[in-house]
């Protein structure tokens, strides 16, 4: 479904977004787990209340826009839905390393091949299965 109540947003500065949430698995894989905060902490202030609340994501836009580098404006929904899950996978992690769990390490890896997806090659894995559950299960307008 697209969302019109909330900012477009800039397709590189995703990608941006999206690299560095690569970068801060790989750390947390190399160092500590509690690195997993950061991006947990994103994922909740992009998808739930939109990317224009996010610092990082107005910090992006300032540096790409500076250098004619932001791309196209894309609709927020499924960048929403994909940080949805970035905030489920972030925080599973982080509860699974507090609870003594070595299974922390498999939702960051998974987030380390997705946000490769993203950030390589454009495809956006959660966007795309966004868009497919709202082709099968349109919502239902009263």
């Amino acid at each position: 479904m697209l969302r019109f109540d909330v900012p477009p947003v800039w397709s590189n500065v995703t990608r941006l977004e999206a690299f560095i949430s690569f970068l801060v698995s790989v750390a947390a894989l190399l160092f500590t787990p509690w690195l997993m905060l950061i991006p947990a902490i994103q994922g909740f202030v992009r998808g739930f209340f939109g990317h224009h609340k996010c610092p990082m994501h107005h910090a992006g836009i300032k540096l790409l826009t500076s250098c004619n580098r932001a791309g196209k404006q894309e609709n927020a929904g499924a960048k929403m839905f994909a940080n949805k899950i970035l905030f489920i996978a972030s925080t599973v992690a982080v509860v699974a390393y507090a609870l003594g769990s070595n299974i922390w390490m498999i939702p960051v890896s998974a987030l380390i091949v997705f946000t490769t997806l993203e950030w390589a090659f454009s495809f956006c894995a959660a966007c795309w299965a966004y868009v497919l559950w709202y082709s099968k299960f349109p919502p239902q307008m009263d």
